[in-house]
Parts: structure tokens; sequence; C-alpha cells
């Protein structure tokens, strides 16, 4: 088995590993891995092994909480001179000049970024794929690895490296966290610098980590957040939990699979907290009106930044589209978000943390959606991953935890809610659900 972020940045830290060993173990699984799955947009070779020997050159390397830890970047945050393409020849393909502030502080810490990650154009869609190529699902390759952040999902779920970097505005972290049975945390709002262009998609997107363990996923939290204490995963004491299989919407469909996972993880927290069912009041509003005004809005105001919008996917020019004349009509509005947070708050007034499933379908087909109409895209993503975006609109924590497998050996996984600023509780929580049910790592090799 592949060693862990936590092992790696200890044995380097020791000197019983160097960064640049580590670096190229890691290099070496890209170059066996991306021929399948298509994970990577960039593979900064010869830059990752000049990094990985000035992190061994060091002489705070004894301190540095990810020494020589290789980790994956998602295109849409600068990484100093690699191009950063959002998915999207519309862009700009020159070198960018300078680190976002999350890659600064993840150098700091000691991290060797060996690639940067593919995602769909804009970081709209649930699925990856792009005119740069289509990502694909470690467990299936036949079914996408999620998205947005779903080139990182793809690169952990493979075992390219421990960790990486993803952001989330209507689910871009859980998504493909479930899709590829790995931990995926969405920290709540203002936690992490979000280091986007534009308003974050109206401030729904937050930047958190991907990991195959809860302890990585909290290690890289913990240097994102620049807060050492989130890297100590402690028990959470006696919690209230409500778990729910409701769906967001009347036309939600959720799949058995998935409800019965949630029922399980459920079943199996009864013996350290106090378990009931009980559903949220989703509005009927909600993942219609409020959710498409942010979401279209949101990508609009990134759009206007391109180098060169009339490169836009078709699908996206529409969706853009939507979002300039949603925005001439005053949308979005407060006042629905703000009721939904209030709805929200009164659910969580006898709850602590609420799991629901994170997909209600199986990952959906990998393939060239973005030759597809902007209908059938959404149809498809609202169909099979409606439970994350209520949480961006709040603003609030949650994370994708794997639970389990299907009967066709995909991934299963169930999402953890919990009110603004328990992100160590939802850690805490996440540990024991690995405790009591672990989950394979990585996807099977072939």
């Amino acid at each position: 088995m592949d060693p862990t972020a936590v092992e790696i940045a200890a044995a380097v830290r020791a000197g019983t590993l160097t960064a640049r060993a580590a670096a190229e173990a890691a290099l070496d699984r890209i170059d066996a891995s991306q021929p399948k799955f298509n994970a990577w947009q960039v593979i900064r070779r010869e830059k990752a092994l000049a990094e990985a020997d000035a992190v061994d050159a060091r002489a705070d390397r004894g301190t540095l909480p990810l020494a020589g830890v290789p980790i994956a970047i998602k295109d849409n945050i600068t990484v100093t001179g690699e191009p950063m393409r959002e998915g999207t020849e519309a862009s700009d393909p020159a070198p960018q000049t300078e680190d976002n502030e999350l890659v600064r502080r993840l150098r700091e810490a000691g991290a060797v970024v060996v690639g940067i990650t593919r995602v769909p154009e804009l970081c709209i869609w649930g699925a990856t794929d792009s005119t740069f190529g289509i990502s694909r699902n470690p467990w299936d390759p036949s079914r996408t690895p999620g998205g947005s952040s779903g080139g990182t999902a793809a690169a952990v779920s493979a075992g390219d490296v421990p960790i990486g970097h993803g952001n989330d505005g209507m689910g871009s972290i859980r998504i493909p966290s479930a899709c590829c049975g790995v931990v995926g945390l969405k920290p709540g709002l203002g936690v992490v610098p979000t280091g986007l262009t534009s308003s974050a998609w109206n401030h729904m997107s937050e930047n958190g980590p991907l990991a195959t363990t809860v302890a990585d996923a909290a290690l890289m939290f913990s240097v994102l957040a620049g807060d050492p204490s989130y890297a100590d995963v402690r028990d959470p004491g006696r919690l209230r939990i409500a778990y729910s299989v409701k769906g967001t919407s009347a036309t939600t469909i959720v799949a058995k699979s998935w409800k019965n996972a949630t029922r399980q993880v459920a079943e199996l927290l009864k013996a350290e907290h106090d378990v009931v069912e009980k559903s949220p009041k989703y509005p009927a509003s909600l993942m219609t009106t409020t959710a498409l005004a942010l979401w279209t809005t949101g990508a609009a105001e990134e759009a206007d930044l391109f180098t060169d919008p009339t490169k836009l996917e078709r699908r996206n020019k529409r969706h853009v589209g939507i979002g300039r004349a949603m925005a001439k009509r005053g949308y979005p509005k407060d006042k629905p978000r703000a009721a939904w947070r209030s709805r929200a708050e009164e659910f969580f007034g006898d709850v602590d943390v609420l799991i629901t499933p994170t997909l209600a379908q199986p990952p959906i087909k990998a393939k060239n959606w973005h030759a597809t109409g902007w209908l059938p895209t959404l149809f498809a993503n609202a169909s099979y991953a409606p439970f994350a975006a209520p949480w961006n609109i709040a603003g609030w924590p949650a994370m994708n935890v794997p639970a389990g497998l299907d009967s066709d050996g995909r991934p299963l996984g169930v999402q953890l809610v919990g009110r603004p600023g328990s992100e160590a509780t939802l850690l805490g929580l996440a540990a024991q659900i690995e405790r009591l049910q672990p989950w394979h790592r990585t996807a099977p090799r072939a």
C-alpha cells in the first residue's frame, strides 16, 4: 500500500526518506496512470524534482507539516510558471507569474507540486471533460470521476498522490470524492482563503482537501486554513446526529444502494451517538431559481475575465448567457438565500451533524459531455448529484466520507454536514466512521 501523506511527511522529517524519492515515486505512478485515467493537465517532472531537492535542503525540514509530500493542484488556481487553463481554450495559455496564496502555503509547509489536474470548462459541471480530454474514474473507467475537481479525485483515487487540492462551489469536492471513494472536505465560508477570481461564485466556492484518509485530509486542511490544530483529529464527543435519505426535491430519485449506505453508517454510529432519522425541509425553489441564479451569474462573472470568451463551449455560452440575463434582472436575490439559512439553522437547533447520501445515483458516463447541449448536461448532473449544492448556498461545512461499494464495485459515500465552525467535529466523526467501517484507500490497480 502506498504511504499516506502523514507517513511521507514523518519519514522526510526524520530523514529516512527524501522528498526527491517521494516525488520520483509519485511521478512514476502518474506516468503509469495517465494513459488510463487522464487526470493530469500538467505533469511537472523536472520542476517537481527540483522543488523536492529544495525541500531536502531546507534547514527547517524537520518541522515541516507536509515535508516532501507530493500534491496535486486543481487547474483553477495559479502555480508559478504554469498556465491556468480552467478547462477552456478561452483562457490565457501563458505561464502564471505567481503562486496562489494556497499554493504558497502548501509549498511553505513542504509539499511538492507534482502536477496540475484537469477540470471541466469553467469548473461548472459534475463530470470532468473538455477539449483537453476526458478524465476517467479509476474504479470504473467507463464512468466519470465527477467534477469539477474530478482530475484531483482521479489522481488521489488512482494512488498517484496521497492528497490533492480541490474547490467546491456546487459540490465540486464532495461529488468527485464520492465518485472516486476518497475523503473530501468543503470548509465553511471564510475558513480557507478562496484564492479564486471574481466573487468565487457568489461566495459559494471554498477550497479544501481530497485524500485517502481522514488524517491526511485533516493535515492538508490545517495547512490550507493556517491552523495547525485541525491536524489533530479528536473524538467529537457524543453528538446529536440526524440522517436523511430524502431527496432535495420531489423529483429526486435516490438509488437504493446510496440510501442503504447512509442507513448503514447511521446504524454504526448509534452506539456512540444519539441518532434519529430526520430530514431538512428544502425550499421548493432552492434547487431551481435560487441555485440557478447563484451558479450562472457566478460563472458569467468569471467568464468575463477570459481572454477570448468566444471560444467557450456551446453549452457554457448558454450557461453564461443565462447568468448575464439573470444579473440584468437583479439576480441573485439575497432573501431566498437568507431564508434557506434560517431554515437550516432551525433544523440544526437540536442536531449537531446531518448525514445524507453524497450522490443520488452512480457516477454518470465518462464521455464528451462538452459536445452536448446545456439541458442534457444539466439534467444528468442534477439527477445524480443533488445533495451538495444546498450547503454551498448556506455557506456551511460539509464533507464526503467513503461508505463501502455498490453491487458493481463502485464507491458509495455519505455527506456529513455541520453548522458554521464545525469542521473539526466533522473530521472527528469521519475518523470514527473510518475506524468502524474502513475503506479501500485507492482503486484496485489493473
